[in-house]
């Protein structure tokens, strides 16, 4: 078993990986990825430092040794929010990703394989997409109410769309191939067909979408709370950050400054690296790119 699996490691995943990370770029993404990945699981457990520890005396202070990105109005420590931040951002990023992919792929295979369901799947689906996100995100958080779980539902709600259509197409080319009319003829089930021959076909398009919404989820939610109709001001996520801090952004701009570069680089890479993911998966877009 062990020598197996060393042996795909070695014959197939190595190479995969080489492949992914020739371009700079995409390499260069990743391990930004993996320092915010890493920073935002191990920090927490290696200090017991509150991030919403406020010093009055200490207010919108610069940068400097003691506060590497220096104090917000209330006196608290812009790196240290930073840090903390990184886990709600990253929560609500990955999750909106996994709950749109799992509904979005629902929906899709089904208005895909069953003719029946697919015109009023898809007009549901086209009357959502008419709303821009940001709109569609405000009016459901609205009328969910603010709060963390809310907005990481409003967003797999604005976000499923999208997956169901990427999917449904995918699925249509699938059900006619041969395959798929092979495995009829046998009389094999379509819960079995849907998950034996159409799911795992579906995967390269999946991963990218995936990549995508969670850098558009972060995107998002920053927005959100910008607006005020995000996750409640206690919750230090980037997007609160920057939201908290504008009424000081003209006398101390560190506290818009690097909260906006954290949700800048983590969402640029998470494109870059669904770039990569895509072009390894169907290089006939790379090379009409």
């Amino acid at each position: 078993m062990l020598q197996r699996l060393i042996r795909n490691l070695r014959d197939y995943w190595l190479p995969l990986a080489r492949k992914l990370f020739a371009r700079k770029v995409v390499l260069a993404s990743a391990i930004v990825l993996a320092l915010v990945v890493a920073v935002a699981t191990v920090f927490p457990w290696v200090s017991d430092a509150d991030p919403n520890a406020i010093s009055i005396s200490e207010r919108l202070n610069a940068p400097s040794a003691a506060h590497w990105a220096g104090t917000d109005e209330l006196g608290r420590d812009v790196m240290l929010r930073i840090v903390h931040g990184a886990r709600y951002s990253l929560l609500i990023g990955g999750l909106t990703a996994a709950g749109a992919v799992l509904f979005g792929t629902l929906l899709g295979m089904f208005a895909g394989f069953f003719r029946r369901l697919d015109a009023p799947l898809m007009r549901v689906v086209d009357a959502m997409m008419s709303f821009p996100d940001i709109l569609l995100g405000i009016a459901l958080v609205s009328i969910l109410g603010a709060s963390l779980w809310n907005v990481m539902l409003a967003l797999v709600i604005v976000y499923t769309p999208r997956v169901a259509r990427v999917v449904r197409a995918s699925t249509l080319v699938l059900r006619e191939l041969l395959f798929v009319d092979a495995a009829r003829a046998l009389g094999v089930r379509t819960p079995r067909i849907l998950l034996k021959h159409i799911l795992p076909n579906l995967v390269s398009p999946i991963l990218v979408q995936v990549t995508f919404i969670f850098a558009y989820a972060i995107l998002a939610e920053a927005g959100l709370s910008f607006l005020g109709v995000g996750v409640p001001p206690d919750i230090p996520t980037w997007g609160t950050m920057i939201a908290g801090s504008l009424e000081s952004a003209d006398r101390a701009f560190w506290t818009i400054l690097y909260p906006g570069l954290a949700i800048v680089f983590t969402a640029l890479s998470l494109q870059m690296l669904g770039d990569g993911v895509r072009d390894l998966l169907d290089p006939k877009l790379k090379k009409a790119a």
